[in-house]
């Protein structure tokens, strides 16, 4: 009796032990995904709280934009925000894109100063989100410019013909789905694919034109393709200010926006189960001061390297010609 009488008062006892670690584990989930939302309702301005300045980053290639697009719009509904920084890092990518983010910022300035800081380069499709801005600070070193429109195509007609292999088409119309890059590509659709170009480069140039003041002759010069960099692109009009976000602070200051307001820095929330998952496990890893591992789940993301790799349409992108 005495042994059965430890048995039982053991039993109890592991049982209490494993409901205090389970009610545990219960509140460290439920602190968890209330820290998640919590930060994750403050970047869309949904709470509350303090007056001050918004960053939103703009880096690698631009594809496409539409949950940085959802951030800028939310930051400039937030009657909290003062001011937008938007620092820029990329070459550029789709021209869909490039517009979409230069059309959002446009939005939020039209009721709140902005600037950019170029950090390395803000080529092509990267400028054309800079020009939004009401102010563009770079480095010395850093890139912009590159102003211009590409599309690029493979064809392998050749190769399939040395393999001995014929496509055949059948189209309602002699441009329908040309040129395809497996089959010689026709004057026709050559002209065709040059007529879209000339158009994207004609309004990147008209957009360039009246965001920086430039004359016809201005534009002429610096949109022939080639990149500039610090005083160059100072001297050319395509800047303003050489320095970094200290120098973009002095500049909002002169809008009434004291250098001493924080800044917050506001990143989107990536739709579609996965990702939200990854984006609400971030915020909870950086609300315990896990920074680095934060940043680390983020850009680990699987639908975060599939949106970097996926180009589809008219390219303006600038990157170093390979040797």
């Amino acid at each position: 009796m005495p042994l059965e009488t430890d048995a039982v008062l053991d039993r109890r006892l592991l049982r209490r032990k494993l409901t205090f670690w389970r009610v545990i584990a219960v509140l460290v989930a439920i602190v968890g995904l209330s820290a998640a939302g919590y930060f994750g309702a403050q970047s869309f301005g949904v709470l509350p709280g303090a007056q001050h300045v918004a960053r939103i980053e703009v880096r690698g290639v631009i594809g496409s934009s539409a949950d940085t697009v959802r951030t800028i719009e939310a930051i400039g509904r937030n009657a909290n925000v003062r001011a937008l920084v938007v620092t820029i890092d990329s070459p550029g990518g789709t021209v869909a894109g490039s517009e979409a983010l230069h059309t959002a910022i446009r939005r939020v300035a039209a009721t709140k100063p902005t600037v950019a800081v170029v950090e390395g380069t803000a080529a092509s499709g990267g400028y054309i989100a800079a020009l939004a801005t009401d102010h563009i600070v770079t480095r010395e070193t850093s890139i912009t410019g590159s102003i211009g429109v590409i599309a690029q195509f493979p064809n392998v007609a050749r190769l399939l013909e040395t393999w001995g292999v014929r496509v055949e088409a059948i189209r309602s119309a002699p441009l329908k789905a040309a040129p395809s890059g497996i089959e010689p590509t026709s004057p026709e659709a050559l002209a065709a694919v040059r007529e879209i170009v000339t158009d994207s480069y004609g309004w990147f140039q008209r957009l360039v034109k009246d965001r920086r003041g430039l004359s016809d002759e201005e534009v002429r010069v610096v949109s022939d393709g080639r990149i500039f960099i610090g005083r160059r692109a100072q001297e050319l009009k395509l800047i303003d200010r050489i320095g970094g976000e200290t120098e973009a602070r002095a500049w909002l200051a002169t809008r009434g926006v004291p250098t001493s307001m924080a800044i917050r820095l506001y990143r989107p929330a990536r739709q579609g189960n996965l990702s939200l998952l990854t984006s609400m496990t971030a915020y909870a890893v950086e609300a315990v001061g896990l920074a680095d591992w934060a940043e680390r789940l983020r850009t680990s993301s699987i639908a975060t390297q599939v949106e970097r790799s996926a180009l589809d349409g008219l390219l303006a992108v600038w990157q170093p010609p390979t040797p």
